[in-house]
């Protein structure tokens, strides 16, 4: 069931998924969100790394930014993120689409004041974007935490939708002699490329092995 009245999908209501599980895996496997909100009148949408942790979502940024300030003094926020997994082809060119999974989140983040819980935050995004990497890396200061700010919206008023399968046309259009079906799209990572100013000897970690397919 939707969590409220704002999540709920009006649009092709069929493709509204409001289960956790489904809506933390889609947030879990994406690595980019776009925050919304408006700021003395005019909205702004801005893409941000993210992390879940249970019940909530961490993103950061620079206590001098726009949206960290905006956000931090309450704006309401809305967060989301899209999956693409497929262009839809169709027989008719209205009737083209794609096949994703996307997520909204409704809410007001919470500025996280505390330095433990900061240093928690830094840790899930180090994790989430190669897991291992907060144990090879330097930790981060109590100065560079103090640095940065980081937000934390829960995940109290959500929703997810969801599209997969073949095109839908017309019934009429189905005799065309026209190819439709499903183009498959998948994100993959390359070899790892090295820093120009990498010591010399020093190869790829345990964590960039393990996550990308090309050994270099």
């Amino acid at each position: 069931m939707p969590t409220s009245t704002r999540t709920k999908l009006r649009r092709m209501p069929s493709r509204g998924v409001y289960d956790r599980d489904t809506i933390d895996q889609i947030l879990d496997e994406a690595l980019v969100a776009h925050v919304g909100f408006a700021s003395e009148d005019q909205p702004y949408v801005i893409p941000t790394l993210f992390a879940r942790v249970g019940e909530q979502v961490y993103f950061h940024g620079s206590a001098a930014s726009r949206t960290i300030r905006a956000l931090g003094a309450g704006a309401p926020a809305c967060f989301t993120v899209t999956l693409l997994d497929g262009l839809v082809l169709a027989r008719s060119a209205v009737h083209h689409s794609v096949n994703y999974r996307s997520v909204v989140v409704l809410g007001v983040a919470r500025a996280v004041e505390g330095l433990p819980e900061r240093r928690e935050a830094v840790r899930a995004f180090t994790e989430r974007l190669i897991p291992g990497r907060w144990e090879e890396a330097r930790p981060p200061t109590d100065k560079e935490l103090k640095a940065i700010s980081v937000l934390a919206l829960s995940l109290d008023e959500t929703s997810a939708k969801v599209r997969t399968g073949p095109p839908l046309d017309d019934e009429e259009d189905y005799a065309l002699d026209v190819w439709a079906g499903v183009i498959p799209l998948h994100s993959t990572a390359g070899a790892p490329l090295p820093d120009p100013r990498l010591s010399s000897g020093v190869g790829p970690s345990d964590a960039v092995r393990r996550w990308t397919p090309q050994r270099a």
